[in-house]
Order: C-alpha cells, then sequence, then structure tokens
C-alpha cells in the first residue's frame, strides 16, 4: 500500500510517505495505551478545552487547511473550506455538550429492595479509526470527537491518497494540548492494521469505507472479538412526488447527486419521480446538469472538480459499460472537459429493468439512475430494492404525507424537501449493506464506553 500525495486536478505525484514499521506500530500502541491511563482520569472540563481548541485552530487557519483538501483528493475550494467549518462544529459540539450527555443515569426499579441502581458511562481504550478519502478532515472530527470527549485513545489508519490531511488532523490536535499517544497517524499496511486490531490494548473500531473493507475489517474484529461500528457504501433514493415543487427539486437533485464531485456515499445517486412529473423533472434536471462547469477545484467558477484518482475514472467507465451492457440507456452530458486531470462527464442511466444488477450498485461518482413510479408507494417499493440502506429524501408539499412515507423507507435517515445532510448535531448511519452503529450527537459518544450497571443494594435485601 503506498501513502502518497497525487494531486487529482494535474495528476501530479507531490509527495510520499513510507509504511509504517512493525516497531512503530509497538510503539504507537504502548504510547496510546500509556496516554489513555492517564486521558480518562481528566476531567469533562479540561477535555472540552482541548477539543474547543482544536476548533479554534481550525477556524483560524482555515484556508490553510481547506487548501490541503483540495490538493489531495480535488475537492472544490469552497467545500473544501465548508468541510473544515463542519470539522470544527464537530469538536465544538462535543466541548459543549460531552459532559451532559455523559452523566449517569439512574434507572427507576420496580421493586425499592432492587437497589439504587444506576448506569454510568466509563472509556475504555484505544479506538482504531479506519477512515475514507472524500472527506479526509471531516470523517476524522466526526469519530475522534466523540472518543475523545468519551475519555478513550483514538489511533487512525486514514485512506492512503490523504496522508497529509492525515498527518494535519494529528497535529492539530497535538497543538490543541492532548497529551502526545491521545491521537496517533499511522501508515500501515493491511497485515499490519489486521495485527494493531488484534492487541487487548485495542477496544474497538471504526470504519467509514466501502462495504469490501467493511466486510473484511468486521471480520478481523470479530474474530478479536472487538466491538465494531461500520459507516459503508450507499446509493440514497431521491423521490419527487406529484405535488412537489418540480423547480427546486430538480435544482437540490443537481446539487444532491454532484456535490463534492458525486463521490458521496449519501449523494442522492437514484432519483425516483411520480409518473405526473417525470417528464418536466427530467428535463430541468438535464438543464441543471448541463449548467455544470468542470474545472480546477480552486477556481470558484468550477462546481464539478475531478474524481479523486484515476483509478477512480476508470473504475466508473466500467460500471456504466456493464449497466448498458445489461440494457441500460445512457446519456453522457456534454460539459467542456478539461484536458487535465481526473475528470468524469455526467452520465444519466434509464431503463433500469428489474434484471439488471446495475441498479443495485453504488456509482461513487456523477452518474445518476433515473426511475419512473407509478405512485407514492411504487416510488418506496423501488428506494427499498436496494441492498443499502443509508440515506434518502422525498420531495412533496404535503410534508405529513412525506413523513409517512419516510416510516417506510428502509434507510438509517430521512430528509423531507432537502437531500441527505452532514451536520454537527445530527446523528449519521445505516442498516443492511450500508453497515451498522451510529456517529455523532450522544449515540456515537456511547459506541465505545463501558455502559456499567452500579446498584447500591440494602445488605439485608433478599436475593
Amino acid at each position: 500500500m503506498a501513502y502518497a500525495t497525487i494531486n487529482p486536478f494535474t495528476e501530479e505525484q507531490v509527495k510520499t510517505f513510507p509504511t509504517t514499521t512493525d516497531a512503530e506500530i509497538e510503539t504507537a500502541i504502548a504510547k496510546g495505551d500509556a496516554a489513555f491511563q492517564k486521558w480518562k482520569n481528566f476531567s469533562h472540563a479540561d477535555r472540552a478545552r482541548i477539543l474547543q481548541k482544536a476548533a479554534d485552530l481550525l477556524r483560524e487557519n482555515l484556508d490553510e487547511y481547506s487548501k490541503l483538501l483540495t490538493l489531495e483528493m480535488g475537492k472544490r475550494f469552497a467545500e473544501a473550506q465548508a468541510e473544515t467549518e463542519l470539522s470544527a462544529a464537530i469538536f465544538e459540539y462535543y466541548a459543549k455538550n460531552a459532559e451532559k450527555l455523559l452523566e449517569p443515569q439512574d434507572l427507576p426499579v420496580a421493586d425499592p429492595q432492587e437497589g439504587r441502581a444506576k448506569l454510568v458511562y466509563e472509556p475504555q481504550g484505544i479506538i482504531v479509526a479506519i477512515e475514507p478519502w472524500n472527506f479526509p478532515f471531516y470523517q476524522v472530527a466526526r469519530i475522534i470527537s466523540p472518543q475523545l470527549s468519551a475519555g478513550n485513545t483514538v489511533i487512525l489508519k486514514h485512506a492512503s491518497n490523504v496522508p497529509q490531511c492525515a498527518a494535519a488532523m494529528e497535529k492539530l490536535m497535538l497543538d490543541a494540548g492532548l497529551p502526545e499517544g491521545g491521537f496517533i497517524n499511522l501508515y500501515p499496511s493491511h497485515s499490519q492494521l489486521a495485527t494493531v486490531i488484534q492487541d487487548p490494548r485495542v477496544r474497538g473500531v471504526a470504519l467509514t469505507g466501502s462495504e469490501g473493507a467493511g466486510a473484511k475489517i468486521a471480520a478481523t474484529a470479530g474474530g478479536a472479538l472487538k466491538k465494531c461500528i461500520m459507516e459503508l457504501g450507499g446509493s440514497d433514493a431521491l423521490i419527487v412526488l406529484n405535488d412537489a415543487d418540480i423547480e427546486k427539486a430538480a435544482k437540490w437533485a443537481v446539487f444532491g447527486r454532484h456535490w463534492n464531485g458525486g463521490q458521496v456515499c449519501v449523494n442522492a445517486k437514484r432519483m425516483i419521480v411520480e409518473d405526473g412529473v417525470y417528464d418536466k423533472f427530467v428535463e430541468l434536471y438535464r438543464k441543471g446538469v448541463s449548467a455544470l462547469r468542470m474545472g480546477d477545484p480552486m477556481d470558484p467558477n468550477t462546481t464539478m472538480p475531478p474524481l479523486s484518482s484515476r483509478g477512480a475514472v476508470e473504475d466508473l467507465k466500467k460500471q456504466v459499460s456493464e449497466a448498458v451492457a445489461h440494457g441500460a440507456k445512457a446519456e453522457e452530458v456534454p460539459l467542456e472537459m478539461p484536458n487535465k486531470g481526473c475528470f468524469f462527464r455526467p452520465v444519466i442511466l434509464t431503463d433500469l429493468d428489474e434484471s439488471n444488477p446495475a441498479r443495485r450498485w453504488e456509482f461513487f461518482g456523477p452518474v445518476t439512475m433515473l426511475f419512473r413510479a407509478k405512485d407514492a408507494d411504487h416510488a418506496v417499493e423501488i428506494a427499498n430494492d436496494s441492498p443499502y440502506g443509508l440515506g434518502g429524501s422525498i420531495f412533496s408539499q404535503n410534508e405529513e404525507k412525506a413523513a409517512e412515507l419516510a416510516r417506510k423507507m428502509d434507510t438509517g435517515m430521512v430528509y423531507i424537501n432537502h437531500p441527505t445532510m452532514v451536520k454537527a448535531d445530527l446523528p449519521f448511519g445505516g442498516v443492511k449493506r450500508s453497515g451498522f452503529g451510529r456517529e455523532l450527537i450522544d449515540l456515537g459518544l456511547k459506541e465505545f464506553v463501558n455502559t456499567k450497571l452500579i446498584d447500591i443494594v440494602d445488605i439485608d435485601a433478599p436475593f
């Protein structure tokens, strides 16, 4: 596994990083464990000061951090700035709320002789975080903020194409005052990562990535009897009902599919439109996609950046070709494309009948699947015909009806009149092959704590 910065816009290799040695792996685990023995005894106020300082440093150096995101994975600079701010907001959320969210909970008991029972939430040790390249700061902030707040320490294995972002996050936490060993970035091989996970000082594993990677890591964690949470792929449905504001729905659909270059697990990848407005929606959607502009991700006029790598481009081309071979119709939107960089013109896929396996794939890039639904129930049926269950959205001016339909969608998140969002104070996670477990708010905070029962019982109480 080669850790290297390759600029997706120029395809030039900027910098390489050596794989972590076995000795460095052992040193990191020992440091992480030693840091945990101290960090778990820090007060909530002391932890909060460090997390707030991390938020402040991100905001004070917003452009510096954001440029690193654009350099390594090709993110539009405006979106890179938004990601950096979102990461700061997550640190700040836990700085302000973690102590209250971790307060001991008194339990109501059926019989006073059962005692005075309460739940307390205690940290356990090192958590391994395995994170993807599409949101190099947000994904890290999303796991380390709650885990550090809970008193755990974290070892990071980031994606191989964002090594500078990984190192920047480690330095950020040290600069914020986190004790050495509290958060450690490594560049391990796959076999070394398995060694880290299996070490008894490691108490949990969190992965965000592909379902293939998730299956392998979950198997390794399971073999070592370690709890894990998996935030995996998605093929979110965006349902448009006959009574929706079609112009606004189409505008949001264009954004929802193409933000971050279409490389988001919660992109609106499948447009499912009721028959009565299908033709109008498609007309507006095609017009919106045609207005996108490919170019330098540092240029504020660019709305369609390059994909993260040449490999990502080739993988997407192969998927589209296979979808067409199985009977789909592919329309390439003829955007003017730069003569350099990892660019991929948007594609709209139609005529994906039930026998076409592509209708159940995740296209990680600007490929849209369009479906015509007979009615609202049929739209939900199409939406649920997927191995994934991450997010989804429903557009309708009848909010009550839309909320009722949302209950029928087999996903972890549903938004009404908006594509799936990522926010500091909203939970994130899915079902089916989109994974298990939740991140953010109190749900993410308690994923890797020991929820311990303490019961004070009268010594003379019967058993």
